[in-house]
C-alpha cells in the first residue's frame, strides 16, 4: 500500500517535472523566437538605415560635387574676363614706351623746323637734320629695329618683295638686287616690312 502510495508520488513528480520541462522548453523557444524576431528586426531597421544613410551620403556627394564645379566655372569666367581685359589694355599701350623715346626726337624735329624758318646757312640745317636722323635711328635700333641689306644680295623671296626685273649691268649681277626701292626692316629678327627691290635678269 505505502509502496503504490510512494510508486504514485514518484509518478506524479515525474509528470510534474515532466511538465515543468516542456513549460521550460516551450518558455525558451519562444524566447529563442522573439530573440530571432526581435534581431530579424534589428536587421532589417539595420539594412533600412544604411540604405537611407548612403541616399543621403550620395546625395551630400553630389551636392558638394556640384558646388565645386559651380565654383570652377564662375573662377574660369573670371579669368577669362580678367585675360580678355589685359589683352586689350596691352594692344592699347603696346606701343607706348616706343612713343615716349620719340617724343624727344618730334620736340627736335619742331626745333629744327623753327630754325630754318629763319636760317640763313644751310650746312647748320643739313647738320641739325642729319643729327635728328640719326637719334631716330639709334632710338629704333634701341627697341630692335633693324635694316635689310639687300642691294648686291641674291633675291630671297622671303625677305624681299621684286617691283621689276632689269637686264643686270654685269653678270654677276643676275638673279641679285639691283636697286632698293623702299628699305626692308627686321623688327627682333622677324621681317617686319618686306624690301622692295629691283632684280637683274
Amino acid at each position: 500500500m505505502f509502496g503504490n502510495k510512494k510508486k504514485k508520488q514518484q509518478e506524479s513528480q515525474e509528470n510534474l517535472e515532466n511538465q515543468n520541462n516542456k513549460e521550460m522548453n516551450q518558455e525558451q523557444e519562444e524566447i529563442k523566437e522573439t530573440i530571432t524576431d526581435s534581431n530579424e528586426a534589428e536587421t532589417a531597421e539595420n539594412k533600412g538605415a544604411e540604405e537611407v544613410s548612403g541616399e543621403e551620403k550620395l546625395r551630400a556627394e553630389l551636392a558638394e560635387a556640384n558646388d565645386k564645379y559651380l565654383r570652377l566655372y564662375a573662377e574660369f569666367d573670371n579669368y577669362k574676363r580678367r585675360t580678355s581685359k589685359e589683352r586689350v589694355e596691352l594692344l592699347q599701350t603696346a606701343g607706348k614706351d616706343v612713343i615716349v623715346d620719340m617724343l624727344s626726337i618730334l620736340d627736335d624735329f619742331e626745333r629744327a623746323s623753327k630754325s630754318m624758318e629763319s636760317a640763313t646757312d644751310v650746312s647748320a640745317v643739313k647738320e641739325g637734320i642729319s643729327l635728328v636722323h640719326n637719334k631716330l635711328k639709334n632710338t629704333l635700333a634701341n627697341k630692335g629695329l633693324k635694316e635689310m641689306e639687300s642691294k648686291g644680295n641674291p633675291f630671297d623671296a622671303d625677305i624681299h618683295e621684286a617691283i621689276t626685273n632689269i637686264p643686270a649691268p654685269s653678270d654677276d649681277l643676275k638673279g641679285k638686287v639691283v636697286d632698293e626701292v623702299e628699305k626692308g626692316y627686321y623688327l627682333n629678327d622677324k621681317v617686319i616690312r618686306f624690301a622692295k627691290v629691283i632684280v637683274g635678269a
